[in-house]
């Protein structure tokens, strides 16, 4: 085989592995419903015995159901493969103990390429008005998640998102509260241009960590959905996985 040759097949193969390079994206996941869908009991009613004529002085304390968010929770397994267009598999890495993100979605058709942090400060009030939430409410976006927060960095897509970067939030771990590192979640979108493009993304804790109900869990997550006033209809969530 001549010099020329050689050149040539090589400069074809570095040309073919060059367009083969592709950034790795999150997989659909597939999930098994370990608990069904509970709400806190309803607390039972106080009495007070009324008397005409008296006047009693009452400080009421009590507890309602959020209509704007649903809770997600469990633990992840999985591995890492290499295969083919045709899944098939070459090799393949068992994971005991995860890293990376799970995703919940409602947009059916993601756009990865154009991944990047949701503009808490000028899209949360469209994303509050798709979801029924008045400005006002005590348990809407902005209260929840903050650009102030402090999640690790992480990668999607092959796109860095360094600690910080962008809206966050920790949801309660066993301590009954937010802990810093634990149970993270980040806001992401997939289209800068659409408010209401919001990809929830919770960061697995590598190690389990001790949830909300005193269990140990990878990773636990708030979404969206609407239950104000007399809206009774259910959102769907598309979820995908990450891990490394």
């Amino acid at each position: 085989m001549n010099t020329e040759r050689l050149t040539l097949i090589s400069l074809l193969l570095v040309t073919f592995m060059a367009a083969s390079v592709l950034a790795v994206q999150p997989f659909g996941a597939n999930y098994t419903i370990v608990k069904p869908s509970e709400r806190a009991p309803m607390d039972a009613p106080s009495n007070h015995t009324a008397l005409a004529g008296n006047v009693t002085e009452l400080s009421i304390t009590g507890m309602s159901t959020t209509q704007s968010w649903q809770g997600y929770y469990g633990n992840v397994s999985g591995t890492i493969q290499l295969a083919d267009a045709s899944d098939h598999q070459m090799y393949n890495w068992s994971i005991a103990s995860p890293e990376g993100e799970i995703y919940a979605t409602t947009i059916v058709t993601v756009n990865w390429a154009g991944i990047a942090c949701f503009d808490l400060v000028n899209d949360h009030d469209d994303l509050e008005t798709a979801f029924g939430i008045a400005s006002d409410d005590v348990d809407g976006v902005n209260e929840t998640f903050s650009d102030a927060g402090t999640h690790d960095l992480f990668y999607t897509n092959n796109v860095q998102f360094a600690a910080g970067d962008c809206a966050s939030t920790s949801i309660y771990d066993g301590s009954h509260t937010s802990t810093n590192n634990h149970f993270e979640e980040v806001l992401l979108t997939d289209d800068a241009g659409t408010p209401t493009s919001v990809i929830f993304t919770s960061i697995l804790d590598e190690e389990d960590v001790v949830g909300f109900d005193d269990a140990l869990h990878d990773f636990e997550m708030l979404v969206l959905e609407n239950g104000h006033g007399t809206d009774i209809a259910t959102t769907v969530y598309y979820f995908y996985v990450e891990l490394e």
